[in-house]
């Protein structure tokens, strides 16, 4: 996993245009759009299905109905460096999330469910939120946990478009995504970055609470492997179109890391870009409930060290490390701050020799 290979692999642009603006000249955007919002009369935006009219906001498992959710909207350095580089990822944090993940870093937006209604917006006011961020310099619009609000990213999009945004859209998913909704993302979306969580169902039930985690990621991040093609940077190094998949290391390898590995390599082939994450802590219920115990505790350097070494074994070249030492200190969000919900990490997160 060399940084030089991927300059080598990858041919550097000068000039790039988000595909979504070509769908917005020939009128494909309003129409894909509309057909994203029209799963929400009888919602199956994600494969849960729960069948509830958001139109009229009607609550389920996401508790979020017609308008989107914004908890915080941020310049991030957390990020890989292809998508922070000097001047930031222009984050923006969905409230609410179709998962219920034990450990979840974010937990305090991600699973306070009806207190977040409080950070609802009109689509309008997301589509400045994208705005003002391109204003600040960031180099790409970062939506993270999009999954159950992708009706509502794609119309703020179209907004946004309209008025002059010209940056990549990263969508920073778990992976529990819908095939149909993704491909009516197609050409909205110029950079996937999903979690493989888990390579077994069991543990997705067990610690995200939901059915079928191992088929339903592999078909989603397979999706978006055939949209995306070979990764494009430009010459500053910054991703503007590609998939990078993110492993994050469980303690007492929960996720079945090697097993997730191994599919990557065999179905999408071994130049996939991996992000292999280090900064797992015990967050959220995982470090309090007995339930959980298995959760209770940061990695080892023994367990951090075989996971790397299963990617030298199946050859994964491409991508990042995160540093062992110290990482998961640097993940600590406090969303009581929306402005700056995350300490500054700029130098943490980067490329490996």
């Amino acid at each position: 996993m060399r940084s030089s290979q991927i300059e080598v692999m990858l041919s550097p642009v000068n000039e790039f245009a988000p595909s979504y603006l070509s769908l917005l000249r020939s009128g494909e955007l309003t129409r894909r759009v509309e057909a994203l919002e029209a799963l929400l009369e009888r919602c199956t935006v994600c494969p849960l299905d729960c069948g509830n009219n958001r139109l009229q906001d009607e609550l389920a498992r996401c508790y979020s109905g017609r308008l989107p959710i914004v908890s915080s909207y941020t310049a991030h350095f957390g990020e890989e460096p292809a998508l922070t580089g000097t001047r930031g990822a222009g984050n923006i944090f969905f409230g609410n999330c179709n998962l219920r993940c034990v450990y979840c870093q974010n937990y305090q937006i991600s699973q306070a469910h009806k207190e977040q209604i409080k950070n609802q917006i009109t689509h309008e006011r997301l589509a400045e939120m994208m705005l003002e961020l391109q204003t600040r310099g960031c180099h790409n619009i970062n939506f993270v946990s999009p999954t159950h609000f992708a009706p509502q990213m794609a119309r703020a999009i179209l907004l946004a478009a309209e008025k002059g945004l010209r940056l990549p859209i990263v969508y920073n998913t778990n992976s529990y995504d819908s095939v149909e909704v993704l491909k009516l993302l197609d050409g909205i979306v110029d950079v996937y970055l999903p979690d493989l969580k888990y390579a077994e169902d069991e543990a997705g039930f067990l610690y995200s609470k939901v059915r079928s985690y191992r088929e339903v990621s592999r078909a989603a991040i397979a999706e978006m492997h055939r949209q995306t093609g070979e990764a494009v940077f430009d010459d500053a190094g910054l991703l503007k179109r590609g998939l990078v998949i993110r492993l994050l290391v469980l303690p007492n390898d929960l996720g079945g890391l090697r097993e997730s590995l191994k599919w990557i390599h065999d179905e999408l082939g071994a130049r996939v870009m991996v992000s292999l994450m280090a900064q797992y802590y015990p967050t959220n219920v995982a470090g309090t409930n007995q339930r959980y115990t298995l959760l209770s505790r940061r990695i080892s350097e023994s367990e951090w060290m075989r996971a790397q070494a299963a990617l030298e074994e199946f050859g994964m070249e491409e991508g990042w490390l995160q540093e062992y030492d110290g990482a998961a200190f640097y993940y600590r969000p406090d969303f009581n701050d929306a402005e700056t919900p995350f300490r500054d990490v700029r130098d943490f997160v980067a490329p490996t020799s």
